[in-house]
């Protein structure tokens, strides 16, 4: 019998399940006041309320463990987020000003670095890698993770990845590419995905660190999913790079959990 272990942390209140994953049969759940000021305390005592029902099996026996959250989704609903620098690579910042898209890029802190590619995938000019490094060294300190996004990045993604490694070697900052979300030939929706994602992470490494511990603290070793917003799941180290794609994953969880239910209660 393989047992797994469903946690929801939401704005309110976070949820603990256990599961026998091959039937889909609920053995028992349990709920507590999520604690926003340290997300440990309230996912600490859900998981510990339901290993105290009657039908609960040891924590040694947890074979899966999954999350989902509405962590994302509050967060770009309510404007929070960490502070970032989004790198534009090639974009023109005078077209961009003239269509005033600058006031959906999510972030006041935007850096535009000569570089790029043709729809082709050919280099239109070479990365400004001295300008990229200063930026990032002028920012150590000031932001908590970086955005970059390249013209036609989708075509070819060798500037993103250069500045990537650039940025990580000056401030050890986690940095999300644009290539690595999309394959849209969209620049400026592209540039505000990759600049979310990015406001995100911090979060989300956070919340699973803390997570982490708390199973590690029961003695629970089984390994952690996420659950994305199309309701599957994912390992916890993929979700940490593209957060993004937690975006609606508590409603997500909610419409799976029902549907299994469901099943299970037309099988009955």
């Amino acid at each position: 019998m393989t047992i797994a272990l469903g946690i929801d942390t939401g704005g309110t209140y976070t949820d603990a399940a256990l599961v026998e994953h091959g039937t889909g049969q609920v053995l028992c759940s349990a709920k507590a006041l999520t604690t926003r000021r340290d997300l440990s305390i309230g996912i600490g005592a859900a998981i510990d309320a339901v290993f105290q029902r009657p039908a609960a099996p040891a924590p040694s026996d947890v074979d899966l463990a999954a999350l989902s959250t509405t962590l994302a989704t509050n967060a770009i609903v309510e404007g929070q987020g960490s502070p970032v620098c989004l790198i534009l690579i090639g974009y023109d910042p005078e077209l961009i000003e003239q269509y005033g898209f600058e006031d959906e890029l999510v972030t006041d802190d935007i850096v535009y670095v000569g570089g790029g590619h043709d729809i082709h995938g050919n280099q239109a000019m070479p990365l400004d890698e001295a300008s990229l490094r200063q930026a990032a060294l002028d920012r150590r300190g000031r932001v908590e993770a970086f955005a970059v996004s390249g013209y036609f990045a989708v075509r070819n993604p060798e500037h993103e990845l250069r500045a990537r490694a650039i940025i990580e070697a000056e401030t050890g900052l986690p940095v999300t590419c644009g290539h690595d979300l999309t394959t849209r030939l969209n620049s400026i929706r592209r540039a505000t995905t990759v600049a979310l994602n990015a406001r995100l992470v911090p979060l989300l490494q956070e919340l699973i660190d803390t997570l982490r511990q708390t199973l590690q603290e029961r003695g629970i070793t089984a390994p952690l999913m996420v659950v994305k917003g199309d309701g599957s799941l994912v390992r916890a180290d993929w979700a940490l790079q593209r957060p993004i794609e937690t975006v609606l994953s508590g409603p997500a969880a909610s419409a799976v959990g029902a549907w299994q239910l469901a099943l299970n209660h037309s099988h009955n």
